[in-house]
């Protein structure tokens, strides 16, 4: 199925516009760093001429402005400064919006933006705003004053055949060059062939351009970027242009020159042209270098998920063929097994490789989020980013996004104090909050760390005892009141504002991380700030897992959870005196017998396991009676009929056709925690 065309421009444009984003923000930073000036006018640039080729013209019109800023900016007659920067970001919301759904946007919105524009730049309203930059080129150039000759440029410009087919409109860049001045078009139709013989969708006319204008060499190879490779371009210096070369800088166009009108004024109306528009530099695809070793395809993320899905059933039968022909002595059908086992391996991380994500394409989405926090609240805070190579499969990033929104949201209103209480507690007046991501065995560690006041623990234990979720004077740790953090409706706020204070958000975090198999640790300093960690299976799909046997049932502990195996012996049982707590080389580790737990039938096997289990830094043992071996796990969800079972996150099925439950190991450890400190009490006492 062909993608239309004004969809792959959405699509081009909105990968233009987060790039735009990062770069007005890194601007607002270092205002006077040349490549990121030169970056945005870029982008401006190509979605200026992207949008004016495929009939977006409110598009081309609104974004002509801040081009024209972005150009006063790199050619050094304004500086870039915070205000600019500001309303630039404002712009860029603008044009997503006119982009997305243009019907719904308010012109008066638009109108305000680029009045603030003009005013911050030293200027009047723009002549071209509501204009289309074609018709503001025309009456620029009609309208101009006549000036004193200076030096021009002559260009010659032939583009090669396949030009219109690649998304290129020859035209809007001939527009291009009339914008740095007035100039002169003559068409060369030589190699255009008759009528019966012409390729509507082949560009065979070339232009020779006289351009008079004080404009560097540089600027008109810029008009060019996107389509230097698909063109000859000659540009020659014309020291001492002739006093009659434009005369009384008439640029309108003669009526018995019909080709010449055409150059002046393309056809609005045409039809769309059947490839993607020019952010061809963007993109790799569009860009038909013939050395290029790294071009890239786009690929609709359904069909990834649908290619994942395939895998999983290819895993499936896999399995199942390995089991049948270990089962027989075919020798045959054994290594023709472990063959297909050797491609499904490959086939399934090559899958997952294609699935994974630089978790930097989800952290710079939150540098926006904390510039307007912090202008909102008036709090100065800068947002340290570690750790943006860091992969994760594509769907648990895109899950993963509203947990972090709500997170550094709180960092920003809760923990992160003013300028004044900073200053008095011997504080930098600006506030620091790190986002982190690192791999630690099979899991991505994804931490919110902010330098603010700490959690009050005393004051949550006294919303908590408010709220009855406790009794008062009731003995807990820490680490519990501040789970209480997570609890629906939670919530310390003495005010509900725009931003928190209905305790929601939290709540949402919990669930959510829960949801994606992971796991949530809180801690905090008093006075020194925060941390949140979220500990996170790399991927949802395909996970390595260990299989085990409890009386006549087979189980699933996700391997990245598995630290060792040790067997229970009776010497242990006796040391652990009817406790469940086993000793480890020399460390204390609470442990569940899954018999009991699973309320297995039968008599336990005479030579059980233990399975030393952990989350973080806790430890738990889970007793088996069995270690199958290692397994490659299809994760299937479990139906909404088992919602209340929280012990188990998912099934799978085995190379015999039957199903076997996947451990939650997270819920098993808070299990093994409760029971270690019931054997403690009775102690204690």
């Amino acid at each position: 199925m062909e993608l239309d065309p004004a969809e792959t421009f959405r699509q081009e444009a909105a990968e233009l516009l987060d790039s735009l984003e990062t770069v007005l923000l890194d601007l607002g930073q270092t205002p006077q760093d040349r490549d990121l000036i030169d970056a945005a006018f870029r982008a401006l640039h190509t979605i200026k001429g992207s949008g004016a080729m495929f009939g977006f013209d409110k598009v081309a019109a609104f974004t002509h402005d801040f081009e024209t800023a972005f150009d006063l900016i790199r050619k050094g007659k304004i500086d870039a400064n915070h205000d600019i920067v500001t309303v630039s970001l404002s712009a860029r919301d603008y044009i997503r919006t006119l982009i997305d759904d243009p019907d719904s946007t308010d012109p008066i919105i638009g109108e305000a933006i680029v009045e603030e524009l003009q005013r911050l730049i030293g200027g009047g309203p723009s002549a071209s705003h509501g204009v289309a930059p074609t018709e503001a080129a025309d009456t620029a150039a009609v309208a101009a004053p006549a000036e004193p000759a200076q030096a021009g440029w002559q260009i010659e410009i032939a583009f090669e055949p396949d030009i219109l087919r690649n998304g290129t409109n020859p035209l809007v860049l001939l527009d291009d060059l009339r914008a740095l001045g007035p100039c002169v078009v003559e068409a060369d139709l030589e190699k255009v062939p008759e009528l019966d013989a012409l390729d509507p969708e082949s560009c065979l006319i070339a232009w020779t351009v006289t351009l008079q204008s004080a404009c560097s060499k540089d600027e008109i190879e810029d008009v060019f970027m996107f389509v230097r490779d698909e063109m000859k371009l000659v540009i020659t210096a014309l020291d001492a242009p002739a006093a009659g070369l434009f005369p009384a800088l008439d640029m309108s166009m003669p009526d018995d020159v019909p080709e010449l009108a055409a150059v002046a004024s393309p056809p609005r109306a045409a039809a769309p042209l059947p490839a993607a528009a020019a952010p061809a530099a963007e993109k790799a695809e569009f860009n038909r270098r013939a050395d290029d070793k790294t071009s890239t395809v786009r690929v609709q993320a359904e069909r990834l998920d649908e290619l994942m899905d395939r895998v999983g059933e290819l895993v499936i039968a896999q399995a199942r063929l390995s089991q049948i022909a270990h089962s027989g002595t075919d020798l045959a059908i054994k290594a023709i097994a472990e063959e297909i086992e050797r491609l499904a391996s490959g086939l399934r991380d090559s899958t997952m490789g294609v699935r994974m994500v630089p978790m930097g394409s989800l952290f710079g989405r939150f540098r926006r989020l904390v510039h307007d926090l912090s202008r909102d609240l008036g709090k100065p805070v800068d947002f340290v980013t570690v750790g943006e190579d860091t992969e994760m499969d594509k769907t648990m990033i895109e899950r993963l996004a509203d947990p972090l929104v709500h997170l550094i949201r709180n960092a920003i209103d809760h923990g992160i104090e003013s300028a004044e209480q900073r200053s008095q507690t011997n504080k930098s007046g600006t506030g620091r909050i790190e986002l982190a991501a690192r791999y630690v065995g099979a899991q991505v560690l994804v931490t919110v760390q902010d330098d603010g006041a700490g959690l009050d623990t005393a004051r949550i234990r006294a919303k908590a005892e408010e709220n009855g979720l406790i009794q008062p004077g009731a003995s807990l740790s820490e680490h519990e009141i501040h789970q209480f953090l997570f609890h629906p409706g939670f919530s310390t706020a003495k005010t509900i504002s725009a931003l928190s204070g209905r305790g929601v958000g939290m709540d949402v975090v919990k669930r959510t991380i829960e949801a994606m198999r992971g796991t949530i640790d809180l801690t905090t300093i008093p006075g020194h700030g925060s941390s949140v960690t979220l500990r996170l299976p790399l991927t949802l799909a395909i996970i390595d897992g260990l299989l085990i046997r409890v009386g006549e049932g087979r189980y699933i502990i996700p391997l990245s959870a598995v630290e060792e195996c040790i067997e229970l012996t009776a010497e242990a049982e006796a040391r652990a005196k009817g406790r469940s707590f086993l000793n480890v080389r020399g460390e204390l580790v609470p442990f569940l017998r899954l018999r009991d737990v699973f309320d297995a039938e039968g008599q336990p096997d005479p030579h059980q396991k233990v399975i030393v289990t952990s989350i973080g830094d806790t430890r738990v043992g889970l007793v088996v009676d069995q270690i199958i071996g290692s397994h490659q796990t299809v994760i299937k969800s479990l139906s909404k009929l088992h919602s209340d079972v929280t012990m188990f996150s998912g099934a799978t099925i085995l190379g015999d056709g039957s199903a076997a439950l996947i451990m939650d190991v997270a819920q098993l450890v808070t299990l093994g925690q409760a029971r270690a400190e019931s054997d403690r009490t009775p102690e204690a006492a």
